[in-house]
């Protein structure tokens, strides 16, 4: 089966996040801002007003520690960035996404979807998972500029709000759909049933000291 490669908007309409599906490539075009649990505790737990008006600016909220800096005449230096798993967040989210109105959240390795049916579903909201590790520097090649960063004198450059304007930036992939299920869950599963069949004729675990196991249980994810 060809895999999808869709063109997204950070602004995307409901019809747009119903057409996708789960292991589509996503490229995003528009305003994304970074927000984690520094910007998560200023604006839901201490009440800060938001710098952004969203989710009209942007409706994508990426989960990651940019590799940038402020040069002394005030402007901006980025050349890549680093997604974060965003399990760590989730807490967060639902109050998050009621609030701004996000319709994509953005990052690494993703969440159950037992989180994706509570939190994401009934905001109207999916997943897209960064693809692979050492991303960093290929994502950046889609960045046309750093249009502001907020709170980094209160959380410091990594927790802070920026707002980076992009241009086919990615791949992502679609991990969550607005039925909420898993594109990892769903793939684990298909791994699962050939694991017996990978395991054929090999030896029995001797090592048991160093944590080697016969229990093809411990192989499986998730």
């Amino acid at each position: 089966m060809k895999i999808r490669e869709v063109q997204l908007s950070t602004t995307p309409d409901e019809q747009a996040i119903a057409d996708l599906k789960l292991g589509d490539i996503v490229y995003l075009t528009g305003l994304l801002y970074t927000a984690r649990e520094g910007v998560y505790t200023r604006a839901l737990e201490n009440q800060a007003n938001l710098p952004l008006d969203l989710p009209t600016e942007s409706a994508a909220n990426f989960h990651c520690s940019p590799a940038a800096t402020i040069r002394e005449d005030g402007s901006f230096d980025m050349g890549a960035v680093t997604a974060t798993a965003s399990f760590r967040f989730a807490k967060w989210l639902p109050q998050w996404m009621q609030k701004t109105g996000a319709k994509l959240i953005i990052g690494k390795g993703g969440m159950s979807s037992e989180a994706y049916k509570e939190y994401f579903v009934p905001n109207g909201a999916v997943y897209l998972s960064t693809v692979g590790y050492g991303t960093g520097a290929l994502l950046g090649r889609g960045i046309e500029k750093v249009e502001a960063v907020y709170w980094h004198e209160e959380l410091g450059l990594a927790q802070a709000m920026w707002v980076i304007r992009c241009n086919k930036m990615g791949p992502f992939i679609v991990a969550s759909d607005l039925d909420g299920n898993c594109l990892f869950e769903r793939e684990n599963k298909k791994i699962a049933k050939n694991l017996d069949k990978v395991y054929e004729g090999t030896r029995p675990a001797v090592l048991k000291r160093f944590g080697e196991t016969d229990d093809r249980e411990d192989e499986l994810i998730g």
